[in-house]
Formats: structure tokens, sequence, C-alpha cells
């Protein structure tokens, strides 16, 4: 990894920190973007979720008031039981693969409510949230429109949703880092240095990203949301569909 690429890294991790500060997601999607031009399919997996875990950590911390913890339990046992499947499956990623799934996950977002009421509020639909979305996080290294299906068309506000989503994502970038380990140890002590120095540049953005959330509404915050995401899966898609022809 170069100066230049490591400077443009840093960048990077402060911009979509800020991103997904004010929206709870659309973030770790350009992250990875950025990483996977750079880096191995498992390895960009990995790196970015140790760098989310610091900006969704802080993101969590900066909102813990508002986390709900029988929520978020929920959804970390469905985590689990998509863990145990895709380790025992073997699973390996490959990039095109990747990319054509994020491509089509904003899909989800422009979904009719009338079609798929789920609510992170239920129990049940908060342990499904779990396997599909840690599942997808785990598979191919995102998941925030998968997440966010469940969470937008609930009955809690932007701060409540921002800070639940944050608490899940924590874990869930926890989980992707111990999945995809061994694809970490080709990175030189160097590398892992500068990923180090990312961190506070990941607070940062988070920090900014929270100062611009509180002051937007919740009919504008989840209208961009889904605008947001959809621009970030057209690329992806075209990208994929690339990769493959």
């Amino acid at each position: 990894m170069t100066i230049a690429i490591a400077a443009a890294l840093l960048v990077a991790v402060f911009l979509t920190s800020t991103l997904s500060g004010i929206f709870g997601m659309a973030g770790g999607l350009v992250l990875l973007a950025v990483l996977l031009a750079i880096l191995p399919v498992g390895t960009a997996i990995a790196v970015q979720g140790a760098i989310q875990i610091v900006a969704n950590g802080s993101r969590a911390y900066m909102s813990r008031a508002y986390i709900d913890w029988k929520i978020l339990g929920l959804i970390c046992l469905g985590l689990l039981a998509a863990g145990i499947v895709l380790f025992i499956l073997r699973y390996t990623p490959d990039l095109a693969t990747v990319c054509i799934a994020i491509g089509l996950l904003p899909i989800l977002v422009w979904i009719p409510q009338r079609w798929l009421a789920l609510d992170a509020s239920k129990p049940l639909h908060a342990f499904v949230c779990g396997v599909l979305g840690g599942g997808l996080n785990l598979a191919v290294g995102v998941s925030g429109p998968t997440v966010d299906i469940f969470f937008i068309r609930t009955p809690m506000d932007r701060r409540k949703i921002i800070a639940t989503k944050a608490a899940t994502q924590v874990v869930s970038h926890a989980a992707k880092v111990v999945f995809y380990w061994n694809a970490t140890m080709i990175l030189t002590p160097l590398e892992w240095g500068w990923i180090a120095v990312a961190a506070p540049f990941a607070i940062l953005g988070t920090s900014a990203g929270h100062w611009v959330l509180q002051r937007l509404t919740d009919a504008n915050f989840k209208s961009w949301t889904r605008l947001i995401v959809t621009a970030i899966g057209i690329y992806y898609l075209a990208r994929g569909i690339s990769l493959l022809i």
C-alpha cells in the first residue's frame, strides 16, 4: 500500500463514516468499494469490518441512551445462527458475486410496506433480521439495505433507529473480522498501521455525521436513505456485471 493509497483510504474512511453517521448506513457500502479496488475480496471484507467496528462503535456510544437492548439481543441470536451455517458450508466469496449481490440489495428499500411489513421491534422479525442481515454481512461484506427494511418501517424515531442499528453492526462487523481472519494474514505490519491510523478518522467522521443527523427531520432521513443506497447499488451492479462479461 503506497502513501498515496493510504492517504486516499484515510479520506475515504472519514467521508464514509460521516455518511453512516447521518444515515446509519451507506458509508460501509462506499468504503467496501474502495477496499475492493486495492485488496483481495476476503481481506477487503475483513478490513472494512475492522474499520466499521470503530465507526459504528463510536456512533453507538454517542447514541447509547437510545439503544433497544432487547432488539439487539434477538438480532445477535440470528447472526450467530447465520454464522454457524456459513462456517459449516465453508463459504468463500468472489468479487463478481459480491458486487452483484450488493447491487441488488437496494431493491429491498423500495418494496412497498404492504408487501413486506417487517418491523424489528417484533421479536421474530428481529431474529430474522439477524439471520438475513448477519448472513449477508458475512457473505458479501455489507447488509445495510437488508437491515434497513426491518428498521425504516418501525414506529421508532431516527435516533433509536441509528443507535440500535449501530450497536447491531458493531457485533456483525466483529463477527466478520473473525470469519475472515485468515484472509488478513497477507497484510503487512505497515498496512495494519495505516488501518489503525484510520480509526480516529472514523470517529471524527461519525461525530460530523451525528451533528448533521440531529438537524434532519424523520421524513428527510428516510427519503435520502433510499436514494443514496440505490445510487450506490447501481454502481455495484454495473461493476459485477462487467466482471462477468
